[in-house]
């Protein structure tokens, strides 16, 4: 009788842990569900090809995490690594929010001590205009600060560098002709001088005193 009591007190309590373990198994997924709502929402906000750049960034911090848990990497390069998956990932939004289409240019997110990545000489940031175009190949997009303060270009397309070299052909070629039209006005409104037009000084009065 005992052994059938001790039996049954164990059966009750392997079946009480059993739900228990049910009840934080579903607690765990709500939970996991629900932190994957708002990234699946804002997946479908946008077209395949601002998904597969979102992934990419995705993927990116993945790789960065896991050569930081084997030790291959130092913590700045994890932290400065992260920080400009964030500045891409907000970057990105904010284009396909802001143009509606799918559709991403090639992206850089380039700290100040960087910029001599992209620039043979690197420029000042200071200097920066939103929407400039720098060496016929980068548009400055603005800066993003997460974490620090990252510079946001954009690589022009082959399309829009091949426009501005044939206007800065097109300028170089006008030249010479506008400096020509130049000299030739000015030759034109420059008033003829008439012989004998000259004013000259008169001449000497002659002394009449006598010493």
């Amino acid at each position: 009788m005992r052994v059938g009591l001790c039996a049954t007190r164990r059966c009750e309590r392997a079946g009480a842990l059993l739900r228990a373990a049910a009840r934080l198994s579903f607690c765990a997924f709500c939970l996991c569900a629900a932190a994957a709502s708002p990234v699946r929402a804002q997946r479908e906000e946008f077209g395949p090809v601002v998904r597969a750049y979102l992934g990419y960034l995705d993927a990116e911090q993945v790789v960065t995490d896991d050569r930081a848990s084997r030790r291959e990497v130092s913590a700045a390069y994890v932290r400065r690594n992260s920080n400009r998956i964030r500045a891409l990932r907000v970057t990105a939004l904010r284009i396909a929010r802001e143009t509606k289409n799918d559709y991403l240019p090639e992206l850089y997110a380039v700290a100040r001590d960087e910029l001599g990545t992209l620039f043979e000489t690197p420029p000042r940031p200071e200097s920066f205009r939103a929407g400039e175009i720098l060496n016929n190949t980068f548009r400055y997009l603005g800066s993003q600060r997460t974490g620090e303060v990252f510079y946001l270009f954009s690589r022009l397309d082959v399309y829009e560098q091949a426009e501005l070299l044939k206007k800065a052909d097109e300028k170089r070629a006008n030249a010479p002709q506008q400096a020509g039209a130049a000299g030739a006005g000015e030759a034109a409104t420059r008033p003829r001088r008439v012989p004998g037009s000259e004013t000259q000084a008169p001449p000497p009065t002659p002394r009449t005193d006598k010493p």
